[in-house]
């Protein structure tokens, strides 16, 4: 390796990413249910008492919509394109009897999520009687899920902004072992690299960033005085495995992800299959 190599090699490791808190704004939210008049406002009663963090500024606009207001996508793509929310509070299969069963979020969450650039907060369906005990009552307790944690300020800031005072934000990320193993098979074939070298320093920078990450949002926070504490997670395993784990063992309140690619049309990495099977809290997918 030549000493340009070497300098390179040294100020790119020194490179880190800096969290940038911003502020959340949000002053309008679209109810969207599948019930009758009186059953869309009881569901956005206890979307309003739930996310009470985020309601209490003054012109503050809520919009119950009924399943009479729209039956199709286009209609409910119409409706959100009118209301101009900044966020939409709603669950999986509307109009269908599909949330009986653990398979999809249905055809409208589907599109909402990908057409539309407004987040989505997805409730527990208020027939499947799945909802956590803990859920519904606060956002004591949020996690901030990615597979690439380091620079991304949208997703901290929003989970950050739906964290009650005092409470807690997990930031975590989970390097996918099975990848990292692939290869690490692939560098032990080559004679020229020394592999136990390779798999301690590559493992140890594979962590820095998201660690170094999260240790400036948590300066961040504390220099600004917000009363959050920020927990944080970052490790080398599977990833449904140990979000499932995670979100049990602490009774996770809201669970906050990005539901976009930009390289694609389908559901953001890990976030779709979460997202179906996370169904005893509320998501908030950006």
């Amino acid at each position: 390796m030549t000493n340009v190599d070497q300098f390179t090699s040294m100020f790119r490791a020194a490179t880190r990413e800096v969290f940038q808190h911003e502020t959340l704004r949000i002053r309008s939210v679209l109810s969207v249910t599948d019930r009758d008049a009186d059953g869309a406002k009881a569901f956005g009663d206890q979307a309003r008492k739930f996310l009470s963090v985020i309601t209490a500024d003054e012109g503050f606009r809520w919009t119950d919509v009924a399943g009479d207001d729209f039956r199709t996508v286009g209609d409910l793509l119409e409706l959100v394109e009118s209301s101009d929310p900044d966020l939409i509070c709603t669950y999986r299969n509307l109009h269908s009897t599909a949330w009986r069963w653990p398979y999809s979020l249905g055809t409208h969450l589907d599109v909402l999520t990908q057409h539309t650039n407004v987040p989505v907060v997805v409730l527990p369906h208020p027939e499947a009687e799945r909802t956590a005990e803990h859920a519904m009552t606060k956002t004591s307790t949020v996690m901030a899920i990615t597979d690439h944690l380091s620079g991304d300020n949208r997703l901290i800031n929003y989970a950050l902004g739906f964290t009650a005072k005092r409470g807690r934000l997990w930031l975590t990320h989970v390097e996918d072992e099975a990848t990292f193993e692939r290869y690490m098979e692939v560098i032990s074939k080559i004679p020229a690299i020394d592999t136990d070298e390779a798999r301690e320093r590559i493992r140890e920078q594979l962590l820095k960033g998201p660690t170094d990450y999260i240790e400036s949002c948590a300066k961040v926070l504390h220099g600004e005085k917000l009363l959050v504490t920020i927990e944080p997670l970052v490790v080398f395993g599977h990833h449904l495995p140990e979000y499932r784990k995670l979100i049990e063992d602490q009774k996770v309140d809201l669970l906050v992800m990005n539901a976009k690619d930009e390289e694609q049309l389908a559901m953001h990495g890990v976030a779709y299959p979460l997202a179906v099977e996370t169904r005893q809290i509320p998501l908030l997918m950006l």
